[in-house]
């Protein structure tokens, strides 16, 4: 079983930066394919960027260029570094593992087994 805790959100106004970050526990991360989601009140939830257990990364179109995701398998965490930020940012971020997931299956969030409890990004205009 893992456990994913995320850490790192809060209150910014917009062009600002904020790091997320997800703790594992329960098992070793370096080979699970990792994901982040974010969930804006009344959105559904949405793929925002993943990283493969090769570090392959991918990101939503709207987040390029400004959010970059890495993982550091000694400390079995997965960072989410948002840099300029915008209001419809704005959302509940989830940090998401599976063991198994396939690569082309990274934005599909019914594919990933484990997730955290989230963690709450506002951006001010």
């Amino acid at each position: 079983q893992v456990q994913l805790v995320e850490s790192g959100g809060g209150l910014v106004q917009a062009g600002g930066s904020l790091r997320l970050s997800c703790a594992a526990s329960g098992r070793t991360l370096s080979m699970y394919n990792m994901g982040w989601f974010r969930q804006a009140p009344g959105k559904e939830r949405e793929f925002v960027a993943a990283i493969s257990w090769t570090t392959v990364t991918d990101y939503t179109d709207s987040v390029k260029g400004r959010f970059t995701i890495s993982r550091d398998n000694t400390k079995n965490t997965v960072a989410l570094q948002m840099n300029n930020l915008k209001p419809d940012d704005t959302a509940v971020y989830y940090c998401a593992a599976d063991p198994q997931l396939p690569w082309s299956q990274r934005t599909a969030s019914y594919e990933y087994d484990y997730w955290g409890q989230g963690t709450q990004v506002t951006v001010s205009s």
